[in-house]
């Protein structure tokens, strides 16, 4: 079944649903990210307010994802890809990188992100859409 998706540029008025968009995919990947959503709301408002940038992605006007993300002085560094449960495995994720890459990534000559570790799924998706090992951060615990 063919994905037909509606891209739009998100502001700070979508922060609600951005932050609990953003609370299921912290859940989804097991990070030790402890905010509310209220927080999270906040949080995103003030990136939306500043240097980052969202893309809503949208399926029969329905929200079912999003990027967050921000240029860096020599790349685009991507925050926080999402999409929703129930539409994960249908080809959104591709879809949405092979956009982003043609549109507001269009000059950009590299763009990095951050997988935690234990998330295996979210590395293979990273890797099938082309994207190399870079760095491994590593950290002490007590």
């Amino acid at each position: 079944m063919p994905v037909d998706l509606r891209y739009r540029a998100a502001s700070p008025e979508d922060a609600a649903l951005l932050a609990r968009m953003n609370a299921q995919l912290i859940r989804d990947e097991g990070h030790r990210n402890p905010m509310s959503v209220s927080e999270l709301e906040t949080r995103m408002r003030g990136w939306l307010e500043s240097d980052y940038e969202a893309v809503l992605i949208e399926q029969d006007g329905e929200p079912v994802g999003y990027a967050l993300f921000r240029q860096e002085s020599d790349h685009i560094y991507l925050r926080q890809l999402f999409v929703v449960p129930g539409r994960r495995r249908s080809g959104i994720g591709r879809k949405a990188i092979v956009w982003l890459r043609e549109n507001p990534w269009a000059s950009a000559a590299r763009v990095r992100l951050d997988v935690l570790v234990d998330n295996g799924t979210g590395r293979a998706f990273w890797r099938a859409v082309g994207f190399d090992d870079y760095c491994v951060t590593m950290e002490w615990n007590r």
